[in-house]
């Protein structure tokens, strides 16, 4: 028992500092387009979580452990270090090295488009984003690996407090591919992915519709991209600055309505736009009236 509050202590001292510093500045597991990045969060996730097993083996073995011969036995509490938890931690730093030079050949070519990420009003990131497209729509290849690999961590955890004395818990060594496989899909995933547009911001007012984020490229022909609202076609300008579409609103468009772009015969994901209502000034309440003192009779 005293292990395990050991162990958990451990856990919080190494843990809790990082997820204070990332909540201030997410830049730390952001990708180019300032998102949160599935495949670099991840990595930091089973880094923080390899390093704290090591430390607490450690702290174990040096003290109630014995010393230097608890860790030379050849059953020893390091001894599945190698064919299981290294494997467990190289398949998301395989898919994280790839998925970078993936995307940015893709993007410097032109076959994917990356917008930056529209900024919040706190400055963090929303946790969604580890689970979501460019878009902001849950991408199932994403949730996958993010489930899997949340899993696979509570499993390495919960087993490793149960008996801290054993060292690294005895996995088989399929483990691996509950990351690996996971990993090796979020990779696929990267590579086939089409270069559609990007809707990231959406702004309407005085009769005019702003639409924001990436991909609005004109085809060979050198025609603009469509601007859909609500299944009507629209006559987009791109701004040639910002690459943001600027289109007439018809009168009849009246929010919250459905904005689509299609760019090279590519379309958008769907982005329901609904203006958020003006918070009422608070009326400042009347002071009651003052009684004069009356004088004594």
């Amino acid at each position: 028992m005293a292990s395990a509050l050991y162990a958990l202590a451990l856990l919080a001292a190494l843990a809790g500092p990082l997820c204070l510093r990332l909540r201030r500045t997410p830049s730390f597991v952001t990708g180019r387009d300032g998102r949160l990045s599935t495949s670099t969060a991840l990595a930091v996730a089973w880094t923080v979580i390899l390093v704290w097993l090591l430390l607490t083996i450690l702290g174990y073995g040096l003290t109630a452990g014995g010393g230097v011969a608890y860790f030379r036995d050849a059953d020893g509490p390091l001894s599945s270090l190698t064919s299981v938890y290294l494997p467990l931690l190289g398949g998301p730093y395989v898919a994280l090295i790839a998925a970078k030079a993936v995307v940015g050949m893709r993007v410097e070519h032109g076959t994917m488009a990356k917008p930056a990420a529209p900024p919040t009003r706190t400055g963090r990131r929303p946790l969604h984003e580890l689970v979501a497209n460019d878009s902001g729509r849950t991408d199932l290849v994403d949730l996958q690996y993010v489930a899997l690999s949340a899993v696979t961590m509570l499993y390495v955890v919960l087993f490793f407090l149960a008996d801290v004395g054993a060292g690294l818990p005895r996995l088989p060594a399929e483990m691996w591919a509950l990351t690996g496989a996971p990993a090796g899909a979020y990779l696929v995933n990267k590579m086939a992915v089409r270069a559609n547009p990007v809707i990231t911001g959406i702004a309407a007012g005085n009769g005019l519709l702003k639409v924001e984020g990436g991909g609005f490229t004109p085809d060979p022909a050198g025609r603009p991209p469509l601007v859909t609202v609500d299944d009507t076609p629209l006559e987009a300008h791109p701004d040639p600055l910002t690459g943001a579409l600027t289109a007439t609103l018809p009168p009849t468009a009246q929010p919250p309505f459905t904005v689509v772009v299609t760019a090279r015969g590519l379309r958008s994901d769907p982005y329901r736009y609904a203006p958020r209502p003006e918070p009422t000034p608070a009326t400042p309440a009347t002071p009651a009236p003052r009684k004069e003192p009356t004088a004594p009779h």
